[in-house]
Formats: structure tokens, sequence, C-alpha cells
């Protein structure tokens, strides 16, 4: 008897039992029955058992083309041989040793010739530490306290940056962080450096500026071209410490990340996801002057007070072991420039997919990366001519309150796994017989969308 399926996720629900069964467990065991905010999706979430390659499947046996990529960690796909075989070797030496290892340097000097603003290096276990560390060396190094950021970016969730990303835009505290925290931190309008430099004639403590170099969120609200070059110029006017946030961009846009794509020299960059293999671990790189006040010898010969950092699981061997072999293989082979390509055959593939089925969406994003606008409040649009220059991030963040859920719920009952914001990114191993598959997977995922809304 043939099951009628009226619904995308009645349909998504009859594939995916296994999923559903461990959700309901999860419940009892987790918030929510989640282990990370961005993982939460209605009516539950998938569950995945393994991972190859550009493709993983589910408990239920369901295969999906990733575009997910472990948070974008993954641009030489899932499994890569070298990481795994560098991780099966460090793991039967051990963990972590509570004390150096020759591993570590051999770490920090293939970070320090790949990453053009590090002089020095220090490893952590995640961005999020990586941006908290980053911030308060800028402070200890100014000795000013105020931190200017940019509505809509993201920078882990510690308390000096969990206002204004996806709520509290006004500056307020979130909800367990306190309000004098919150107090430190400017927020501004992406791009606007008319709005910089105001910020800076009327605050002279104000320590750093960190953002996203290629814009919000991999580039959802991108930057006018000259953007970083003019915040370049008054930061070093002002004394104040530029702060690349590259957990995403490094070692995925070039070998040397944003910094060496747009030729723009920060004073200190944040990293995690790529620098570990995709194995938990990040870092934060800068200028000597600046990473010094985390030396106890300079510090003792200022007659100053060095800035505290631990961290158990700081280059681990396991992470570096598998930092090593990734960033090797970055700086080795053509891994950025061929994810790079992808990206852009992808995103034009399901333009030309919006244009045959008259839908007012677009597909937009630079580099190996990709975001689906669903055009919530039926803007005049185009998918083939779509600037998102044109449009700030009150428009472009709305993408995820329009059809964004369904669209990723119907992607993934045609086989494609795709981020809710709703987009992805794309690794170097993609093939074209991936994209065949995907855009053929879009078509038929609009498709069910458009008989589902009757449109």
């Amino acid at each position: 008897m043939k099951i009628s399926v009226e619904t995308i996720e009645e349909k998504y629900v009859l594939m995916t039992p296994g999923s559903q069964k461990l959700a309901a467990e999860a419940m009892q065991v987790f918030p929510s029955g989640i282990t990370h905010d961005s993982r939460f999706q209605r009516p539950y979430g998938l569950y995945i058992d393994r991972a190859k390659g550009t493709r993983k499947w589910d408990v239920d046996g369901n295969e999906y083309i990733d575009y997910f990529g472990g948070h974008g960690s993954h641009i030489l796909g899932h499994g890569n041989a070298a990481v795994v075989e560098a991780v099966q070797q460090a793991i039967l030496r051990g963990t972590q040793f509570g004390g150096n290892s020759a591993d570590e340097v051999e770490y920090g000097q293939l970070v320090l010739e790949l990453v053009p603003c590090a002089e020095r290096v220090r490893f952590t276990m995640s961005g999020t530490e990586s941006t908290h560390l980053a911030l308060r060396l800028a402070r200890a190094y100014t000795g000013r306290s105020k931190t200017i950021r940019f509505l809509a970016h993201f920078h882990g969730w510690h308390d000096a940056v969990a206002s204004g990303y996806s709520s509290h835009f006004d500056g307020s505290a979130v909800r367990g962080v306190p309000q004098a925290c919150a107090e430190d931190t400017i927020l501004l309008p992406p791009g606007d450096i008319d709005a910089v430099e105001q910020a800076l004639s009327e605050s002279g403590d104000v320590a750093a500026i960190i953002l996203e170099p290629t814009g919000t969120h991999f580039g959802m609200v991108p930057f006018e071209p000259d953007f970083l070059s003019k915040l370049r110029q008054l930061t070093e006017e002002k004394g104040v410490v530029l702060i690349f946030d590259e957990v995403i961009t490094g070692f995925r846009i070039a070998p040397g990340g944003a910094q060496e794509a747009l030729n723009i020299l920060p004073d200190m960059s944040t990293h995690a996801k790529i620098i570990a293999g995709g194995l938990p671990g990040g870092a934060v790189c800068g200028k000597k002057e600046i990473m010094d006040t985390l030396d106890f010898q300079v510090m003792e010969e200022k007659g100053e007070e060095k800035v505290q950092h631990n961290g158990t699981f700081n280059a681990n061997l396991v992470s570096a072991r598998a930092g090593i072999a990734m960033l090797k293989q970055i700086r080795d082979t053509d891994a950025c420039q061929r994810a790079n390509s992808y990206g852009a055959k992808l995103r034009a593939a399901m333009n030309e997919v919006l244009v045959a089925h008259k839908m007012p969406w677009a597909v937009y994003g630079s580099y190996s990366g990709f975001f689906v606008f669903t055009n919530p409040t039926g803007l005049n649009i185009s998918p083939l001519d779509f600037d998102p220059l044109d449009y700030d991030y009150t428009v472009l963040k709305t993408s995820r309150l329009g059809y964004a859920q369904q669209l990723v719920l119907a992607l993934i009952t045609q086989g494609v796994h795709i981020a809710g914001f709703p987009g992805g990114w794309v690794s170097s191993v993609h093939s074209d017989a991936d994209m065949r598959d995907t855009i053929a997977g879009f078509d038929r995922a609009l498709g069910l969308l458009k008989h589902q809304q009757g449109w």
C-alpha cells in the first residue's frame, strides 16, 4: 500500500525513525535534546552515524551530501586519510602529557609559517577560547577596557561577545551575563566606517575592534570592498588592536586566511576548526609585542603582571598531530582554491534552478560558502543579479525566519544536508557527481516546497 505524504515534515519523519527515537531519548538527557544551539531543528535533528569524504549517513542508513562540513572544519572532507593516520598514531603515544612536546613546537612553527600576522602563537581548545584570550590580551596591551564589535558578527559564546549576535542588538546583556560586562562593548552596524570613526572619537578607552573579516558569518552580510582597508588605517591611527576572527576563514579561503586573500594585516587573529584538523583546538596569533603580555620573562623584566592563560588540553598531542597533517595539505596543495571554485559553481547552478522555478530567492556568498536568501518579506529580486551589498544585516539575517526550516527538511529528504542559516560550506573534495546530485536534489526540494505552499 502506497503511503500518501502530504507535507515535507511527514516525509522527513517517515525516513528518519531512528533519529526520531534518539531525539526522544535525548530530551530526557539534554536541554532541548541537543548539545549545540545551532543543531536545534523541528521536529528533531538528524542523528549521524558516520561520514567519509563529502558524504555522511544517518542512523537509519540514509545518505547525504554534506554541506555542514563539521561547522566548516572539514575543508578536506570527512575522514581525510592523512589526518586519520596522524590521530591513530598519536593516540597510541598518549593524549596529553602534562608537559611540553616536540609536536607542539612543530605545530606552532607551521602556524607561524602560514598566518601573515603571526609572530607568536598561543594554542587554545576552541574558537570561543581564542576570542576570549585575544580580547584579554588586547586589553592588557593597551591598558584600555572597551571593545568594538559589529552587529550580527559571531565570536563565540563567552560573556564579552554574547550580546548583538542573534539578539540584544541594543547592547543590553543577554540572560546570565552581567550588564557591566555588556557595557564594555560598543556595538556598531556592520561595515559602517563612519560609525567606527565616531565611536573612536567619543571614547579613548577602546582596546580592540574584533570582526569577521569577510563579513557576518562568513559573508552572509558582506563588507564593501574598501571597508577593511579604511578600518586598518583608522585603528593604526588610534592605537586600537585590530583582531580578525578567522575561526572560519582561516586556512579556508586561502592558506593564510582572509588576511592573505585580502592583503590586510591585522594585529591579531583568532583560529579554530581547520587549524586542529577538525578536532577540538584553536589559537591566537599576533604581533610579538602583544603576545608578550603572556610571557613570564618579558613581563618580569618590565615589572608588570603577565596575562594568565591555562588550559589542560592546549596543543594536546592528538589535536596537534591532526592539525599538522591538515595544515601541511593546506600549504602544499590547492585545496583552498578547489573549494572556492566549487563554491562559485554551486552558487551559480543553484541560482539557475531558482530561475527555472521562477522563485524570487537568491543564492549568494563568496569563496567556499553559500547562503540561500529566502526573501521572507517579498522583495523584488532576481537570483541572477542579486547583490547582498544592496541590503543590510536586518534584511539578510531574516532569511532564517522565512522558509529556511522547510528548505532544510526538504533538502534532507532529497539527500542533501545544509546548515540552518540556510546555507553551508563546501570542501576541496566535493566532486562533479556531488554537484549533479546536489542540484537535482535542490530542484526536487523546491518542487516539494512549492507544492506544500501552493505556489
